[in-house]
């Protein structure tokens, strides 16, 4: 297991922020390894043609009943307070009779 995990060390590049860089090709070949290194926190960079394409990263539990209805309280509100800012609407009636007037 040793040997097999310093070949992986040798395949894969580090950047200045210690994330670890492997190429699409590599990370194929790799993957569950990979993803057992991002299931330990570490952030997985994956490159195509040299370019940063995708992040392999540590994944968040699953979303609980409370965690939804706390963030459909939050839509609410947020829905709430953006009705109160608008504008009271206008109809086209209104708008044509302010146009009328200002022509006498």
């Amino acid at each position: 297991m040793a040997l097999h995990l310093l070949m992986l060390e040798h395949a894969i590049e580090r950047d200045y922020n210690g994330h670890m860089i492997t190429t699409l090709r590599e990370g194929k070949a790799k993957l569950s390894e990979l993803v057992d290194r991002a299931s330990r926190g570490e952030d997985v960079l994956i490159t195509v043609r040299g370019k940063i394409k995708a992040r392999l990263t540590k994944a968040e539990g699953p979303r609980t009943a409370s965690d939804n209805a706390k963030w459909a309280q939050e839509l609410r509100e947020l829905q709430r307070s953006v009705a109160t800012r608008r504008k009271p609407r206008v109809t086209i009636e209104e708008i044509l009779d302010d146009l009328r007037e200002d022509r006498f």
